[in-house]
């Protein structure tokens, strides 16, 4: 388990994941870019969560920066994430971008979507 990067209210970001994302960044040559995270309908559960880099500032956005990466989160998606753990798994039975989310009642079983 990462360590985690302190933060009272939002999205938390591991240092783990912090670092791959900063690595994602370098290798697009892109330091202008924040990791936005958002919540839209969808799936079979009801909620799809979107992580994906972004160059926009929308207004209401909700801001934090993880030892210089940049996570946004949209004023709508807000109240669906505050508290969420973004992490980053890299084993040899799964690799990706994984949130733990103490405001999903539940979620599917390729945990993709949520409710």
């Amino acid at each position: 388990m990462s360590a985690e990067t302190t933060n009272t209210q939002g999205v938390l970001l591991t240092d783990f994941a912090t670092t791959k994302v900063r690595t994602l960044l370098s290798q697009e040559g892109r330091d202008d870019l924040a990791l936005r995270i958002a919540v839209q309908p969808g799936g079979c559960s009801g909620m799809r969560y979107q992580l994906f880099f972004d160059d926009r500032s929308l207004e209401g956005d909700d801001t934090h920066d993880f030892g210089g990466v940049k996570v946004v989160v949209d004023k709508m998606s807000v109240p669906y994430l505050m508290g969420a753990t973004i992490d980053f798994v890299d084993t040899i039975e799964k690799q990706g971008f994984t949130i733990d989310n103490p405001n999903a009642g539940g979620s599917c079983a390729c945990g993709d979507s949520f409710h």
